[in-house]
């Protein structure tokens, strides 16, 4: 709370309404002597009348945090009578979002430096969680020996082809099995 009013010296609030200002005067603890123009904003835009119920109606511990936040919009209604505080809010909103675009430029920069300054005689870093395998490059299509011509059985009696024999660079989904069971999953292969 502010400094209350002593009995020689009135309050903001009486003063600038021309009142005798009395010990349990409820704008005392809010708008010291030192501070007229704090009430004269609140007054020009709220009036003594709405503020003196408003502040009866709030519990003491409340009261001196709605002083101020009428305090503030009182001012910022006084600059911009249109807008107020919602003008000021906008405002730094825009900013905000200004900021963010130029940041995010200077990012994108950051990062296109740095990739050209990766020297171009080793090959690019794997992914993040990608294991880097090396894979033999694949022969053509005609000479390719993949036998799928064997075929396992199950214990239900069906047959399916086997998994081509040559690597990939990703697990295969019905490889996620730890059972073994191929007929799990209801995985591609069953004929």
């Amino acid at each position: 709370m502010a400094s209350s009013s002593s009995y020689n010296s009135p309050c903001a609030a009486c003063k600038f309404l021309r009142r005798k200002c009395m010990p349990g005067c409820i704008f005392a603890p809010y708008f010291p002597p030192e501070e007229p123009q704090k009430f004269s904003n609140v007054h020009k835009i709220f009036g003594a009348s709405n503020v003196t119920k408003l502040l009866n109606e709030l519990l003491p511990h409340q009261r001196e945090d709605a002083v101020n936040s009428l305090a503030y919009e009182a001012e910022a209604r006084i600059r911009d009578p249109v807008y107020g505080c919602v003008g000021a809010i906008s405002f730094l909103q825009r900013q905000v979002q200004r900021l963010q675009k130029e940041l995010d430029s200077a990012n994108a920069d950051i990062i296109r430096f740095a990739c050209n300054d990766i020297p171009t005689s080793l090959p690019p870093p794997p992914p993040h969680g990608i294991v880097n395998n090396p894979v033999q490059p694949m022969p053509p299509r005609a000479a390719r020996p993949v036998e799928f011509s064997r075929r396992i059985g199950n214990e239900a009696g069906g047959t399916f082809y086997q998994t081509p024999s040559f690597p990939l660079s990703y697990p295969l989904p019905w490889n996620d099995n730890p059972s073994g069971d191929m007929n799990e999953g209801g995985g591609e292969g069953h004929m």
